[in-house]
């Protein structure tokens, strides 16, 4: 069906995302202006329409075969986002009214009676100028969703997760205490596993990373003091358990510099459920006491303090 492929081109000029280019997005525009396959594109109407009303004409004129109950797919897939996106507006009557209706509008349906003439494309152009497209307002909504956290002197962005929100308390509070000046050399994203990997800088450390050598969630290196720190971020894995902490001591075999092992947590009810699996001669760091830590190596400091 042409009227299909041009309705598509057009969706893509109006920058709609690719998703909502698909035959069922297209069908619905189509039944939205009332054309037919027979039907001349300076023929197209903006009247009102329930969903119901686009699903009949659908499978009645367009040859779909839509059942009644992809009602609220189309709702979902097809009609949200062309609203958001100022192709079509609603009456604004209650959403549980049976008076609610949708059409589109007049801007677009001006768009719809020029496909395939010489104008159609200047009619775009002038949408989007009037309107940001759905593509950008998106990208905002998710760019708004992002944690954002302040590395090596630089903004990146975490996505969303409480896996994510512990690690910028790592970066942010843990290390301006406990490891003031420090450098980022690896973190990872639970989206992007490489957010930052300074793997030159590693492995001027005698850090050899291999598809063998699983880094920890983050690591970090003070230049003042040559203290190389490897920290697990704890939510729901595990912590730098005997095993794993020998896995990591593998890794640093090369290196002169000194490490120090940190399980962290979120708090004191996260660390209990895993304190017992936590090794010996390593730290933990509880974002919700962030002034404190708890050092698993005694031998060090047993003594009165204040001398």
């Amino acid at each position: 069906m042409n009227k299909i492929g041009s309705i598509k081109a057009m969706l893509k000029a109006l920058k709609i995302p690719q998703p909502q280019q698909n035959e069922m997005c297209c069908l619905v525009l189509l039944a939205l202006a009332e054309l037919t396959p027979q039907t001349d594109w300076n023929n197209a109407t903006n009247n009102w329409h329930r969903i119901h009303d686009l699903l009949h004409f659908i499978n009645r004129s367009l040859g779909g075969s839509y059942a009644e109950n992809t009602r609220e797919t189309i709702r979902k897939h097809a009609v949200h986002y062309f609203r958001s996106a100022a192709i079509i507006e609603d009456n604004g009557k209650a959403t549980n009214s049976p008076n609610y209706r949708y059409r589109l509008t007049d801007e677009v349906l001006q768009i719809i009676r020029r496909l395939n003439t010489d104008t159609w494309h200047k009619r775009c152009s002038h949408f989007l100028k009037n309107h940001r497209s759905l593509i950008e307002k998106l990208e905002q909504k998710r760019a708004l969703s992002k944690i954002p956290v302040h590395i090596n002197g630089k903004q990146l962005e975490f996505s969303q997760g409480k896996h994510n929100e512990l690690q910028k308390a790592i970066i942010e509070e843990f290390a301006a205490r406990f490891a003031p000046g420090s450098r980022c050399l690896y973190v990872g994203d639970t989206t992007n596993r490489s957010l930052l990997l300074d793997e030159e800088y590693l492995g001027s450390l005698g850090i050899q990373l291999s598809v063998s050598n699983k880094l920890p969630d983050i690591v970090l290196y003070s230049t003042e003091k040559k203290w190389l720190y490897f920290i697990e971020a704890v939510t729901s894995g595990g912590p730098i358990s005997p095993a794993r902490k020998n896995e990591l001591e593998t890794m640093t075999l090369d290196t002169s510099v000194g490490i120090i092992y940190v399980t962290a947590f979120s708090d004191f009810r996260s660390f209990n459920k895993f304190s017992g699996q936590i090794a010996w001669d390593t730290e933990v760091w509880i974002a919700a006491a962030p002034d404190h830590m708890i050092h698993l190596n005694g031998d060090r400091f047993i003594g009165p303090r204040g001398e």
